[in-house]
């Protein structure tokens, strides 16, 4: 019955022109040749599409049926009905209007969701191939417009990250990389062989370097890469990263060109918030690609040998501050490799200071801590304290000075305070053990920088608990100090400051020692008693410390809490003693030795 309606309905229209056919006819065709595929008539439609007296016919409308084709691909598992969708479906390709072709198959890759979205991308990118080529004109947006498509649908698709995930691409987002590639080499190849640049041919050049740098960003900027020891060749995002820089290459845009012109933009729009939107999503691909460059080596070959291992930090300090504001760890761990190999180049202390008064040079490492502090994942805490480190490392004196400054000012975290000062405790012996000394470890600038050293933060009532790495820290660099320097040399100006020390340090944290010793000897004593009281062993309690209550947790938990607390302070105390100790000894040794040469 639907084959009869279908042939009678094609009857009707032979007879008209082109210019003719109704809306209705359209939709009559459309019904009549779903319900010919929903009833099994492959064979009869596939008569019909192939019949030449209806060329002008499946030329018009045939396009309708395109969806109900694919959609049966996708459904039919037999392999012989497969077949014949198959070849309907090349059919409708050759013969159908191209126009209305294009936006049918977008229409058709832009529908599904999960993993059917990676199935119909890989069936029908080479049918819209074809069809793109098949027009006359408008290639360039009709490029664009198909490759937005499918990359804004590509977009939905997790990334894998583990080389298991990425053997088994459960969503397909490797094979569609794959695919996507060879969807657009003979369109790269229209750019490269057009010799007379015409108009035409820049509108194309633009949309592939706008699909690249969209690749860039997605699935690339996210993307894991096996280890440069496993079988790269195999590693199915890196192939979809070298062919796409290799596009760029290809199109007039070879990575040294794009890395001397990155910042150089005109401006061109008209609302800031769209040059603003346009400028990160820049950034990120830019960023995405120094890394796929330095870190991953693709293209490397590319860049000038003149180029100074300075120079080449300061491009990619940008790009790893734009990893580092990142909240995906996949990425900034990018950020930690970038930085790392940037590093890596330079000798130790040959950074200059100049340096810092670049704002990434500075909001990197404060990045760094961020990572170091907040990151859930171990390795890469220690990951990011070794690349400051290495930083650290790499900075002239003037750099170092000027770096721990900032990080004194802005860490606001003991651990991390503790580090910076076994940092300027270990640039003071380097430069005491010098025959000339270092101005920025010695004298008045050390002076200034033990200012935000020596001290408590809110005074005796500072929470010595919270702070004790600091305060630990403080106190043995105070303890080098006075055993390394004598009062006669004064090389580090400790001892003109010494009473200053005393009392903005020494002093206030006697005094809160023993209050935070009293205020938990005494919640102790209250644990204790309240525990007696408790007549179930399992039973749970709460204790309020500087204000806080301890999370609800068992007795003997608390004990031990509350304990360890104490011996913190105990440990504390002890070296303040120390420290105490040893500036008596030298202050009578230094008085002695004046008397006597009197």
């Amino acid at each position: 019955m639907a084959v009869e309606e279908l042939q009678s309905i094609i009857k009707r229209c032979q007879i008209l022109d082109e210019q003719d056919f109704k809306e209705e006819d359209f939709g009559l065709f459309q019904l009549a040749g779903q319900r010919c595929i929903d009833e099994g008539h492959i064979d009869q439609l596939l008569e019909i599409i192939q019949n030449e007296k209806n060329k002008v016919i499946i030329k018009i409308m045939g396009w309708n049926l395109v969806g109900p084709v694919v959609r049966c691909l996708l459904q039919n598992n037999k392999e012989d009905d497969k077949r014949k969708y198959f070849l309907m479906l090349d059919l409708l390709i050759k013969l159908c209007n191209p126009k209305e072709l294009l936006l049918g198959l977008l229409e058709l890759i832009e529908e599904p969701s999960g993993k059917q979205i990676s199935q119909i991308i890989i069936l029908l990118l080479q049918p819209l191939q074809t069809v793109i080529q098949k027009l006359r004109s408008n290639k360039a947006y009709s490029v664009g417009l198909a490759l937005s498509t499918i990359w804004g649908q590509l977009s939905l698709l997790p990334v894998p990250y583990s080389k298991e995930q990425i053997q088994t691409d459960d969503y397909g987002l490797c094979q569609c990389c794959k695919a996507l590639t060879e969807f657009t080499k003979p369109f790269i190849g229209e750019v490269v062989n057009d010799n007379e640049n015409s108009p035409e041919n820049e509108k194309l050049k633009d949309e592939l370097l706008k699909f690249c740098f969209k690749s860039l960003k997605c699935p690339l900027l996210t993307a894991q890469f096996l280890e440069q020891s496993e079988d790269i060749e195999n590693d199915p995002l890196r192939c979809f990263a070298s062919e796409i820089i290799g596009f760029l290459t290809a199109i007039g845009y070879p990575f040294p060109k794009l890395m001397f012109n990155h910042g150089r933009k005109k401006r061109t729009w008209d609302y800031l918030e769209f040059e603003e939107e346009e400028d990160r999503q820049t950034a990120d691909s830019m960023a995405s690609l120094a890394y796929l460059v330095f870190v991953q080596g693709i293209s490397i070959d590319q860049l000038p040998m003149v180029l100074s291992p300075s120079y080449l930090l300061q491009f990619n300090m940008g790009h790893t501050e734009v990893f580092l504001q990142r909240t995906e760890e996949s990425v900034f761990s990018k950020g930690l490799d970038l930085l790392e190999n940037g590093l890596l180049r330079l000798e130790d202390n040959s950074l200059l200071h100049q340096y810092l008064e670049i704002k990434s040079f500075l909001t990197v490492p404060q990045g760094l801590v961020k990572v170091m502090t907040l990151c859930p994942v171990e390795t890469l805490r220690k990951k990011a304290l070794a690349v400051l480190q290495l930083y650290i490392n790499k900075l002239n004196s003037q750099g170092k000075y000027t770096l721990f400054r900032c990080l004194l000012n802005t860490s606001n975290h003991s651990g991390v305070e503790a580090f910076i000062i076994q940092n300027i405790k270990n640039q003071i012996d380097i430069s005491l053990k010098r025959t000339h000394n270092n101005k920025w470890f010695t004298g008045p600038q050390l002076i200034s920088l033990l200012d935000l050293v020596l001290f408590l933060p809110e005074g005796a009532e500072t929470d010595l608990l919270q702070n004790s790495d600091r305060i630990m820290a403080s106190l043995n660099l105070l303890r080098y100090l006075v055993i390394k320097d004598n009062e006669n040399d004064n090389q580090t100006g400790l001892w003109t400051e010494l009473r200053k020390i005393e009392n903005n340090f020494l002093k206030p944290l006697h005094t809160g020692l023993n209050m935070s010793k009293a205020h938990y000897e005494a919640e102790i004593k209250n644990s204790q008693e309240n525990s007696q009281e408790v007549q179930k062993p399992k039973d749970f309690c709460s204790v309020t410390v500087g204000g806080e209550e301890i999370p609800t947790m068992p007795p003997e938990m608390q004990f031990k809490v509350l304990h360890s607390a104490l011996f913190t302070f105990d440990l504390i105390e002890s070296v303040l003693a120390r420290v105490e100790e040893l500036i008596e000894m030298k202050t009578e040794s230094t008085s002695e030795e004046n008397t006597g040469i009197k």
